[in-house]
């Protein structure tokens, strides 16, 4: 099996990427999202629910322009207290 960790993304900036953001409420969490990217052109879909109906999970994507972008609006998201996990 390939260790994934020991190798590095090479992508061309700016790109298209996109996060899946899992929280409690499919409202708080667009909310959370609308924070943490406020202008920047985004969608956002929905993109499942657990079986027990306790969480759901939204699909963020938006341009970053690098990888510092990528991960500034990643730790964001995850630092959010309305978020339970990124992806």
């Amino acid at each position: 099996m390939i260790d994934l960790s020991k190798h590095e993304i090479e992508l061309s900036y700016p790109c298209s990427w996109s996060y899946r953001i899992v929280g409690r409420d499919e409202q708080v969490v667009r909310r959370a999202i609308a924070e943490v990217v406020q202008e920047r052109n985004h969608s956002v879909e929905r993109s499942n629910e657990s079986a027990t109906g306790k969480y759901v999970s939204l699909k963020l994507t938006l341009i970053v322009v690098s990888a510092d972008d990528r991960t500034d609006v990643f730790d964001a998201l995850r630092r959010h207290h309305d978020v339970k996990l990124v992806l």
